[in-house]
């Protein structure tokens, strides 16, 4: 049976012929564990990453930390990336969440005086690529809102107006939940809503004429009709019982509609789905991307900025319609 106190040959505990860095990342743990209070699970995995560099160091003949160098890690992170440490490839969120560890750990060498110098500090982990967030065509957008208002009885209007709502104003699922009935303005022209996001920062975004109306339906007709189930309170979005929608059945009610419209990947279709449709729909129609960033709620305009990553399928179509000898 492999000694449960090795991992890639290299002591992950304390001996007496360990090498010195072995202890150091030990020292490194509890201070993880006593100082800022990480989970089992999270100590678990800076332990596996830091295990593994403790191999490639060891490897490299470094034993103590005052002898790394910048080169050994980087030759680390190259190694996470093509396995040539004998570990496995990871992927670049893994390498990242590794060089984290290993950054952090370099850190706590340099504050407790073992290093006068932090080779780490300059290495960073490979740039996770970029992808294009999902969102659906405006066609899917209309089926799956129609079939969110299929059937008899208060659900099915509540379950339209909060779709229409979500794709109407961009919201997370988070702040449509939380919304209380107050937080609305229905009147006429300028209708709009009051969200409150990430750190409970609110910001007003406009209302589509649709969503008002599905709104109002759900106000008037459904509403009050969930709500004689309940204790009373001012939550915009009901259940059964009368108490405010959870998350995870606003999640419910976005998968039926979507498997009732039958639309592709209807499985894979979230709340942030028609988040990133709303965003991308918008810049589409030629909204500027400050105006985007606004209306999401993102801090920095360089998390909108992914919207305006164009695809393939939109190289072709401009490269036809622009370029003189594109057709013959």
């Amino acid at each position: 049976m492999p000694d449960p106190t090795v991992v890639l040959g290299v002591p992950s505990r304390p001996t007496a012929t360990a090498p010195a860095v072995v202890g150091v990342v030990q020292e490194y743990l509890a201070h993880l564990t006593v100082e800022r209070g990480l989970s089992a699970n999270t100590l678990a995995a800076y332990r596996r990453d830091l295990d593994r560099y403790v191999a490639h160091l060891v490897a490299r003949g470094r034993t103590t930390p005052a002898e790394i160098t910048a080169a050994d890690v980087e030759e680390f992170v190259t190694a996470l990336r093509t396995g040539s440490d004998g570990g496995a490839v990871l992927s670049a969120s893994s390498t990242a969440r590794t060089v984290v560890a290993v950054r952090g750990w370099h850190k706590f060498c340099a504050l407790e005086g073992l290093v006068a110098v932090d080779p780490a500090s300059a290495v960073h982990p490979p740039a996770r690529p970029k992808r294009l967030p999902k969102a659906i065509s405006t066609s899917d957008v209309e089926r799956l809102l129609e079939a969110a208002s299929v059937g008899d009885g208060p659900g099915p209007l509540r379950d339209r107006a909060l779709l229409e709502l979500l794709y109407s104003t961009g919201a997370r699922i988070s702040e449509a939940i939380g919304l209380d009935v107050d937080d609305l303005d229905l009147t006429p022209g300028r209708a709009s809503v009051r969200l409150f996001g990430k750190g409970r920062k609110e910001r007003v975004v406009p209302v589509g004429s649709y969503a008002v109306q599905a709104a109002e339906a759900y106000l008037v007709r459904a509403r009050p009709v969930l709500a004689s189930g309940g204790i009373g309170t001012p939550a915009m979005f009901l259940n059964t019982r009368g108490a405010r929608l959870s998350r995870q059945s606003a999640w419910a009610v976005l998968r039926a509609a979507a498997n009732r419209a039958q639309l592709p990947g209807a499985d894979h279709i979230s709340p942030h789905t028609l988040r990133h449709s709303f965003a991308t729909h918008l810049l589409a129609g030629g909204a500027d991307v400050r105006v985007v960033q606004e209306l999401l709620g993102h801090a920095s305009v360089t998390t909108t900025q992914i919207y305006t990553l164009v695809t393939p399928d939109t190289l072709r179509e401009v490269y036809a319609a622009s370029h003189p000898r594109a057709l013959g």
